[in-house]
């Protein structure tokens, strides 16, 4: 079969011709008792033990028993995690690339997309209204979750008022797989109208390795340059890459 390259945001009516079922409440007597059985053993196995008795692919069944209530999902479960790699990939897939899937449709894509934006919000709020300094591992578990799976470069700014306390979390670019642009005049900018007092950067390498480019250390530097001109603080610049992160100040390259 042709795999499909539509996009998500191009509209439901893409996805008629696939065989997927609406997540609307279906009766479990309409279901094969196998299904029926397997999903009854994975919720219990879910609330008795959570995730960590389960591996990724059921987790991932979890997930799709909604968005497809009327089939066996362990297939397409599968099927997602040879393409993507991980649970995390393929929380973190753009749709248009999840939809290349066969069985992939807009209920699936809806469903995987609610998870990933849950666990962003849960890490983030366990970041706000806390001093940053002094809450860095749920710092950086929340860098890990918005950045480490992304396929792309991006690059984020968090915005500190003077006691450490979170003010904003802003995305100032987009980049490809290597490379984002970044102009140092724009985050101080940002910052003073903000009313900020310190900035932390933060960006990911979709390689997996956290080891800063030579065009990392430099750009980092005219930020701190210009930071300093103005009186804010640069503490930090996390580089996430898959599973560790490099600190820029642990390293001695701030």
């Amino acid at each position: 079969m042709k795999p499909r390259t539509s996009s998500f945001a191009e509209g439901p009516t893409l996805f008629g011709d696939l065989d997927e079922a609406q997540p609307v409440a279906v009766s479990s007597d309409r279901l094969p008792s196998y299904i029926t059985d397997h999903r009854k053993r994975l919720r219990e196995r879910f609330l008795t033990g959570g995730a960590e008795a389960m591996p990724d692919y059921e987790l991932l069944e979890l997930i799709l028993f909604r968005a497809l209530p009327r089939q066996d999902v362990k297939p397409l479960a599968r099927r997602l995690l040879d393409v993507f790699g991980s649970f995390g990939h393929v929380l973190a897939a753009p749709p248009a690339r999840l939809t290349e899937v066969t069985g992939v449709g807009e209920a699936v894509v809806q469903e995987l997309k609610i998870v990933e934006a849950a666990a962003q919000r849960l890490a983030r709020s366990r970041v706000l209204q806390r001093p940053v300094l002094s809450s860095w591992q749920a710092l950086l578990d929340y860098c890990h979750t918005a950045m480490a799976y992304r396929p792309t470069e991006q690059f984020r700014v968090l915005f500190l008022d003077r006691k450490n306390l979170l003010i904003a979390d802003e995305e100032q670019a987009r980049g490809t797989v290597d490379h984002v642009p970044v102009y140092p005049r724009e985050v101080v900018k940002r910052a003073l109208e903000l009313d900020a007092s310190a900035l932390i950067l933060v960006h990911n390498h979709p390689s997996g390795d956290p080891t800063p480019s030579q065009a990392d250390i430099a750009m980092t530097d005219q930020i701190r340059h210009a930071a300093e001109a103005l009186g804010l603080v640069l503490h930090d610049h996390l580089v996430i890459g898959k599973g560790r992160e490099l600190s820029f100040r642990a390293e001695g390259l701030l």
